[in-house]
């Protein structure tokens, strides 16, 4: 699925669509460029989700952990990891497939230990304040 954004006022909408294309599944993985949008794209779903607390980027924890509704929410930032063993000493396992949403910043760094089945969203830059999103399923 495609869409564009042309403003953050829209980013909200583009969190419903997401849902919407995403059904059950419970692992998002984000793509983009350093400054894409990220981050800021996650609070747009977090907010969409009930989350009341604030949304960052858990750039030095490694993770972040939000009340939603009920429910929990994992945001992951994966930048700053040196190698895999460090994902691991998180227990990377009990939030993948723990049965809540987890967000995924910089999935290609950890690659080889990400779940089968994830929507992937890719963020493109058209200009300051336009970016594309491409939402796919993704299943290993």
């Amino acid at each position: 699925m495609n869409l564009e954004v042309n403003s953050l006022t829209e980013l909200n909408s583009a969190a419903k669509a997401l849902f919407n294309f995403s059904g059950e599944e419970k692992v998002f993985i984000f793509e983009g460029e350093m400054g894409a949008g990220k981050t800021t794209f996650i609070k747009a779903i977090c907010e969409e989700m009930g989350v009341e607390d604030v949304v960052n980027s858990p750039t030095f924890s490694i993770v972040n952990e939000y009340a939603a509704a009920g429910s929990t929410i994992y945001h992951f930032d994966f930048y700053r990891i040196k190698n895999i063993r460090e994902a691991y000493d998180i227990g990377y396992e009990e939030y993948f497939y723990s049965g809540n949403i987890c967000l995924i910043e910089w999935p290609e760094r950890v690659a080889e230990i990400l779940p089968e089945r994830y929507i992937k969203v890719e963020i493109k830059v058209l200009s300051p304040e336009k970016r594309a999103f491409n939402f796919s399923k993704n299943y290993l």
